[in-house]
């Protein structure tokens, strides 16, 4: 289990998918009579997925008897449009050659169906680099359970304390840490509050991918020295 690993969520970290996600919604929302949502209200919700976008759009609880249906319709139509506007974050590419540079893997656990997430990857040409894909469907439990990070480190063979895990929203962070992985909280996500990644208790809290390069070489660096 030598070396370390970084571990991603998707929505609002690795990918921009917001105007993918909300403009899928508002088609949803016009679709049914209602109006429009503002994007850069919706953009706050993207990660809480599709649920989240849906209580907002259609002014209801999660609970609401119309959820089930309106989440199979929204999903249909995102299935549809997954990659026409969405893109990778700005500064990755340099994440990426740090991580050949150091000899660490990468992957992503997300919360996002498989069957999303991994042809969202496959059309921006990540998914041959990522040694993981773990989804919101790939075990019982989804975040803030750590087991999908667990799982992670198990099917890249790392130690979990020599992981790094990034995300913009609290689940992750709590994930991170109960799976006893090093976490960051992505403050350039889908923060309505980007002040409150900083309660969250994360490791560190970062406002580009760029910030993350200097991190893994001193981390990597860390392991090294500790055997």
């Amino acid at each position: 289990m030598s070396g370390g690993a970084l571990l991603l969520d998707l929505d609002g970290t690795l990918v921009d998918t917001a105007p993918d996600m909300v403009a899928c919604l508002n088609r949803l929302l016009e679709a049914s009579g209602e109006a429009a949502i503002d994007y850069a209200q919706a953009r706050n919700q993207v990660s809480n997925g599709a649920v989240g976008l849906l209580t907002l759009g259609f002014r209801m609880t999660p609970e609401d008897r119309r959820m089930a249906d309106l989440r199979r319709r929204y999903l249909e139509l995102y299935a549809s449009c997954l990659s026409d506007n969405s893109i990778i974050f700005n500064d990755f590419t340099e994440v990426f050659d740090t991580l050949s540079e150091i000899g660490w893997s990468w992957g992503v656990v997300t919360n996002k169906p498989q069957d999303l997430a991994r042809p969202l990857l496959a059309a921006l040409g990540l998914k041959p680099d990522a040694a993981c894909v773990i989804g919101g469907d790939t075990l019982p439990q989804r975040k803030p359970h750590p087991a999908p990070l667990l799982h992670a480190a198990a099917v890249l063979g790392r130690d979990p304390a020599r992981c790094l895990y990034v995300g913009d929203a609290e689940r992750d962070i709590q994930a991170g840490r109960a799976a006893g992985m090093r976490t960051a909280a992505a403050r350039y996500g889908y923060l309505e509050d980007p002040t409150a990644a900083t309660r969250w208790g994360a490791d560190h809290v970062i406002d580009s991918p760029r910030e993350l390069t200097p991190l893994l070489r001193a981390l990597a660096s860390e392991t090294r020295h500790a055997g």
